[in-house]
């Protein structure tokens, strides 16, 4: 897909109110993604942006998540970020459009000048980076993976583990303008079962950062029963899916650290970018 006309996203005012209301016009398609996904224009009420549409008709079938829904965990992934008052995710809503109900989030423009991810040689990462893990290169070739030891990946990394990401990979990594950071494609999230599977490992069985406790304090109250949060996820999610994000934010509160892999479930997912 060639690159779209900017449209300055930073200057919208109510971008919830602007993906929910306004007039949806596809302008293309990313194809590289595994699922349908739409580039869009949206407009209401004298303001634009530009914006992705996933249609639920569009989703290709997962042998372990149920037909149809990866829309909504889209949604209920933004639900959590901002619940923990981080601001992760880019605005996102559950609407019709032009091919059905579908998943339409605000686009992001990445700066392509900020560096998360890189391979390098040698055992052990330099300062300000954190290893992963060895990576196969071809012809008997390996570095090592690092991420970036930053803070706005480490929060990530704590919502990652909140929602039981199953797919954290770089292509997911948004560094947007004013030293924002945005993680997107939330779709195979929320399983009851351990799917943790990213490549922001780097801090696995280390403290979780000085605002965690905080926040997922805060998250845990406004995921009580009977709370709007509480309420908004039961649209999205199976009961026993909103449970298990209240058991594993029980969970990392009680831990104080960062989750390892589990070793019953591939920790990296593939590709990982």
């Amino acid at each position: 897909m060639p690159a779209p006309e900017r449209i300055p996203t930073e200057r919208v005012t109510a971008p919830l109110e602007l993906l929910a209301r306004g007039e949806l016009t596809v302008r293309g398609q990313v194809r590289e993604a595994s699922n349908a996904v739409l580039f869009c224009s949206v407009s209401h009420a004298g303001e634009e942006a530009h914006c992705v549409y996933k249609p639920v008709a569009g989703e290709r079938p997962l042998w372990d998540f149920p037909d149809g829904n990866l829309a909504r965990r889209e949604v209920a992934a933004y639900e959590i970020s901002e619940a923990l008052g981080w601001h992760l995710v880019p605005p996102t809503v559950l609407r019709d459009g032009p091919y059905g109900e579908g998943m339409v989030q605000l686009w992001i423009e990445a700066d392509p000048s900020v560096t998360l991810l890189a391979l390098v040689d040698g055992e052990e990462p330099e300062e300000g980076w954190k290893a992963v893990g060895p990576a196969e290169l071809g012809e008997g070739r390996t570095a090592l993976l690092v991420h970036a030891d930053d803070a706005r990946l480490r929060r990530l990394a704590v919502l990652d583990a909140v929602i039981n990401n199953g797919d954290r990979k770089g292509g997911h990594l948004l560094p947007a303008s004013g030293g924002r950071l945005y993680g997107i494609d939330h779709g195979v999230t929320f399983h009851v079962d351990d799917k943790l599977r990213t490549l922001l490992w780097g801090w696995a069985g280390e403290p979780l950062p000085a605002e965690a406790p905080a926040a997922l304090a805060g998250l845990s109250a406004a995921l009580a029963d009977g709370g709007p949060l509480g309420e908004r996820l039961a649209g999205l999610l199976t009961p026993a899916e909103v449970g298990a994000v209240r058991e594993r934010v029980r969970a990392l509160r009680a831990a104080g650290t960062h989750p390892e892999p589990s070793g019953e479930w591939p920790a990296i997912p593939w590709p990982p970018v």
